[in-house]
């Protein structure tokens, strides 16, 4: 879930930044420090959104840097359990499949890709043995967070699409046609037995 969150801390900026106006010093080092920021709590950086205020600079001995205590805004994501996500698959292995969402990436194990005994087949590409629906690399998908693990640097998500709504884009729009000939048979079955 994406959030807009205001920081306070003190941010060191280093030397090479010293010729620019502070408040642009600071921002410079806070895109710099945030890149491919993630923090179990935080969660991941989008982006620096605005540098609110900027103290006086302190000077450590020893270090040619200066520390301001700032507040700034960020955009962050954090994974959340049960959320809805959006992607597009990256690779398939024959364990599951990997997806991005943009910010990170999630994986899927092939038992939760379909209702249905899934393969792995030459063509890289997961097959449902009585659906015959295929997932490749390049589908677009909507997943589920099922699970969050933070043991190591990135977090590792687990998703699933066993559920109704879920799956490849095009899986929910045959279902959703199959769902209302089934409701419009059923109510003409029931026209003609209210005419009877």
């Amino acid at each position: 879930m994406f959030y807009l969150t205001e920081v306070e801390d003190y941010v060191r900026v280093e030397p090479k930044l010293f010729g620019l106006p502070t408040a642009e010093a600071v921002e410079r080092q806070l895109k710099e420090i945030y890149n491919d920021y993630y923090d179990k709590e935080l969660g991941r950086v989008v982006a620096v959104i605005e540098v609110l205020s900027v103290d006086d600079g302190v000077l450590i001995p020893g270090d040619g840097a200066a520390y301001y205590n700032s507040r700034f805004k960020l955009i962050v994501w954090k994974p959340v359990l049960h959320e809805l996500v959006y992607g597009e698959i990256l690779e398939i292995t024959n364990f599951g499949a990997f997806i991005n969402m943009g910010v990170m990436r999630g994986m899927i194990h092939i038992s939760q890709t379909m209702d249905d005994f899934v393969s792995f087949s030459k063509s890289n590409t997961l097959v449902g043995k009585a659906s015959k629906r295929s997932l490749k690399q390049g589908d677009l998908c909507l997943a589920r967070i099922v699970a969050i693990s933070h043991k190591g640097d990135e977090p590792k998500i687990g998703l699933t699409m066993r559920q109704p709504g879920l799956g490849k884009l095009e899986w929910i729009k045959e279902d959703k046609i199959k769902k209302a000939k089934e409701a419009a048979k059923a109510a003409k079955a029931e026209e003609k037995k209210g005419k009877k």
